[in-house]
């Protein structure tokens, strides 16, 4: 693992509500990115599906290109960045590539100066059957990423995962060995999964590879027959510590990594110097990037 110097990085959430308008989804995205910038965030992070309704009914109807030539939304979003001179992790779109026409649910990162760095297309997509509460199928629309994904900042690189990503530690696991200061993750989990799963999968992700990680929902709409999104958009420290979070309303949630504690944390708990690779394998060196 690689030292950091004790510095901090400011995280923005940027937890909105998602309507059927697209240009307005983009409008208020861009408002509250720029209100951020002005509160000090080096780091903001928009939601999953923050500029279309979630749902498989919707992912073709909204899907636009990120290459070759970007669509409305990767546009917008570069302007933002540079703009409000932050890195943007642009919670996630639908993508279609034009040359295959298939549809994934990808991530967008911008570096400050409006520069599209990466992109992270979904690796697990959310198929799950709860009887009587949820049923959810997104391969019936949507085409699985195929590789993982991290940023360089000035801070440290930094992974991303979306959603259901959050279920599998190797994901997170392979960016802390890789040297990454923490995962981000936008993230529609709903009523159903929400309170069971979502605040200890992160707290979870988090104490057993000594990183932050944050998670941007969207907020919750008034609507009954629109997806249930859980809301809580969350903060939490190596040592599994909630530092912020909220509820399920439209709200902003601003917090720091402080690496210094990250560093503190890994020399207290030497997690990383008594692993025994002789008896399981380092998931980190198979992976493909």
């Amino acid at each position: 693992m690689t030292s950091v110097a004790r510095k901090a990085l400011n995280i923005a959430l940027v937890q909105m509500k998602v309507t059927a308008n697209k240009a307005l989804n983009l409008q208020v995205a861009r408002e509250k990115v720029l209100q951020a910038s002005q509160k000090g965030a080096d780091l903001v992070v928009l939601p999953e599906c923050f500029n279309s309704p979630y749902g498989v009914q919707h992912f073709k109807d909204y899907a636009e290109p990120v290459s070759p030539t970007p669509g409305e939304s990767v546009q917008a979003l570069a302007a933002m960045a540079k703009d409000a001179r932050v890195y943007l992790v642009g919670g996630t779109i639908p993508e279609v590539v034009p040359a295959t026409q298939k549809v994934y649910n990808t991530c967008p990162v911008f570096d400050r100066q409006g520069n599209l760095l990466t992109t992270h297309r979904k690796v697990h997509l959310f198929d799950i059957d709860v009887p009587g509460k949820i049923t959810f199928k997104e391969s019936a629309v949507l085409s699985a990423g195929d590789h993982l994904t991290q940023f360089q900042t000035e801070f440290g690189a930094i992974a991303v995962g979306i959603c259901y990503d959050l279920r599998f530690p190797e994901m997170a696991m392979i960016a802390a060995r890789q040297g990454c200061i923490g995962m981000v993750y936008p993230a529609a989990f709903n009523t159903t999964t929400g309170p069971v799963f979502f605040e200890l999968l992160q707290r979870a992700r988090a104490v057993d590879n000594l990183f932050y990680v944050a998670t941007c929902s969207p907020a919750r709409s008034e609507d009954p027959k629109s997806y249930p999104a859980w809301g809580h958009s969350t903060v939490v420290s190596p040592i599994g510590e909630v530092l912020a979070t909220c509820g399920h309303e439209e709200t902003t949630v601003h917090s720091q990594w402080d690496l210094g504690a990250m560093e503190e944390a890994r020399t207290s708990y030497p997690i990383y110097h008594q692993r025994r690779f002789d008896l399981y394998p380092d998931v980190s060196q198979s992976n493909k990037n």
